[in-house]
């Protein structure tokens, strides 16, 4: 996003995948004439959040019983500062907590820590959870507002009033919390599940996320799921018996196509991918291992460790 090139210094087995229904949920899988930046940022299916109970409980050891990967919590760290180069155009993503605007993309204000968004679903779900168990927030008199713009890029009722408030409410650690449970729970944990049942490893588990959070965990062609189908159509995932070096390029590729149909000029660069994630993947950094060095939007950032 800025054109400065600057170096940010951090410290000197197989699965067979479980089905996943693509056709549910009123998506058609075509491209809307003028879609949101981020079309369907929640809902789409988790691998354990449907099915038998028993198979879904199978399926759960399974997963559990694999290494920890992207999960663990040097990685974890890891994943959120390279989410936070391409999303912030920084490492420290602790201080994105009470950060908030409106980008202009078609989905109203985008706050926080991953970039809850007001038109897609995510942020209603994150302030109704919140106040559930804190009725008191400054964010709860804005609920039939968020409700109310769901959907759409519209400030009514948020305006005058709710920026204040969503940075009011970021100086509590329990909010604060509960942006990361709300990330994990819609993105992180699904995404690293299902690289998981992929056969993916740990670069491949970040490409996942990475993915789930630019663009929505949605069932269309523009969405994580849509991406992912697009991908075995052209290669096998690892657990399928494919490469999995190929499966990732492939899916980066379905990836780096959606993002060029972006609405706005910063969303449609691809450089996470093609200064970054393919950087890794050429030099068989499976593992995510730092040192590591990359580049978003110009900017060069290196991790020493992690």
């Amino acid at each position: 996003m800025k054109p400065a090139t600057r170096l940010f210094l951090i410290g000197a087995p197989v699965l067979v995948a479980a089905a996943v229904i693509f056709g549910s949920g009123g998506d058609s899988g075509v491209l809307a004439d003028n879609p949101p930046a981020r079309p369907e940022r929640s809902g789409a299916p988790d691998p354990l959040s449907s099915g038998d109970p028993d198979d879904r409980e199978e399926l759960a050891r399974r997963i559990d019983a694999m290494p920890p990967g992207l999960a663990a919590p040097e990685k974890k760290e890891l994943a959120a500062q390279l989410v936070a180069s391409a999303e912030n155009s920084t490492l420290d993503w602790r201080r994105q907590y009470a950060a908030i605007e409106d980008l202009g993309d078609g989905n109203g204000y985008t706050a926080g820590v991953i970039g809850f968004c007001s038109g897609t679903n995510d942020m209603l779900q994150l302030v109704e959870s919140y106040t559930e168990k804190h009725p008191d927030n400054p964010l709860a008199p804005f609920l039939p507002a968020l409700r109310k713009v769901d959907g759409t890029d519209s400030h009514e009722g948020l305006d005058p009033g709710f920026r204040e408030a969503w940075a009011k409410a970021a100086e509590s650690a329990d909010f604060r919390s509960a942006q990361d449970s709300t990330r994990d729970r819609l993105y992180f944990d699904p995404a690293v599940r299902l690289a998981k049942m992929d056969g993916l490893g740990t670069l491949g588990q970040f490409v996942y996320y990475d993915a789930m959070v630019l663009h929505g965990p949605g069932l269309d062609a523009r969405g994580f799921y849509g991406i992912r189908e697009a991908a075995m159509k052209k290669e096998k995932t690892a657990a399928e018996g494919g490469d999995e070096k190929a499966y990732l390029n492939a899916f980066m590729d379905a990836s780096r196509a959606v993002m060029k149909t972006k609405l706005i000029a910063e969303q449609r660069d691809s450089s996470r991918i093609d200064t970054a994630q393919r950087v890794f993947l050429r030099d068989g950094n499976m593992a995510l291992e730092p040192p590591l060095t990359w580049q978003v939007y110009g900017e060069t950032f290196r991790i020493d460790q992690s």
